[in-house]
């Protein structure tokens, strides 16, 4: 039992400062997410750098008069298991030392770790990989550092594509980070066809059109600061008013 007016006066301090904290936390989450309740049938935009560089790549390419590439997460996954077999080494991309995995790497290798199936893989119309030892933004990576040459420009124009899988992967939780763009021409509503309808997630990596969070690249890095905060501000109130 409260026995005086102050220790009343800290009591609903105390309720409407949680009941604050707690509805900013729901309110944050909620704008988050709008997407998905305005519009069931859109596609998902998530914390993933991945599906940024696709949106880069879409929105210069629908900026010169042509049309968007279907982001296919079964492509995508390959995309990734391509730049895994690189095994964090930037000297074998591009220059006098480039590498690049074996043809045969596709269906031995990455469409079986992927769950994709074989018999669906379709034609590679083009890639762009690059890599640098410091994290950039998609948009920015795709400007400054796939953007490189006038190959580039012929691989993002190219009138051939119908379909791409985006892939982006630190190295030992850092650098160097790569970032590719794998482009297709195959049907897409049954290539690079996916053993249960889901892309097997192969951390560590982030790779597009699987509709998941993946790096905590922007956003939910922010939210996450609430509840420090919350516990921060409770026990400046708990031992101002002595409970």
């Amino acid at each position: 039992m409260l026995s005086n007016s102050s220790e009343v006066i800290a009591a609903n301090i105390y309720f409407f400062l949680v009941h604050d904290l707690i509805y900013w936390y729901h309110y944050r989450w909620a704008l988050t997410n709008l997407y998905d309740i305005t519009n069931e049938n859109a596609v998902k935009v998530t914390n993933n750098p991945a599906d940024e560089l696709v949106a880069a790549l879409n929105n210069n390419r629908t900026a010169h008069k042509m049309k968007s590439l279907y982001d296919n997460p079964g492509l995508a996954c390959i995309a990734l298991q391509y730049v895994k077999a690189y095994q964090g080494d930037c000297g074998a991309v591009g220059g006098p030392n480039a590498e690049k995995p074996a043809e045969s790497e596709f269906a031995e290798t990455f469409a079986p770790n992927c769950g994709v199936l074989v018999s669906t893989l379709s034609p590679i119309t083009g890639r762009l990989l690059g890599c640098q030892s410091h994290y950039a933004d998609p948009s920015e990576a795709f400007l400054d550092i796939l953007m490189k040459n006038n190959k580039s420009l012929e691989i993002v124009y190219n009138k051939n594509h119908t379909e791409v899988g985006a892939a982006v992967s630190g190295t030992d939780g850092g650098g160097p980070y790569f970032w590719f763009l794998l482009f297709s021409s195959g049907n897409t509503s049954s290539s690079f066809a996916l053993e249960g309808g889901v892309a097997k997630l192969t951390r560590p990596g982030c790779f597009s059109g699987a509709n998941d969070d993946c790096s905590s690249a922007y956003d939910w890095s922010q939210t996450r600061h609430v509840w420090p905060f919350v516990a921060t501000a409770l026990l400046v109130v708990g031992y101002a008013f002595g409970f």
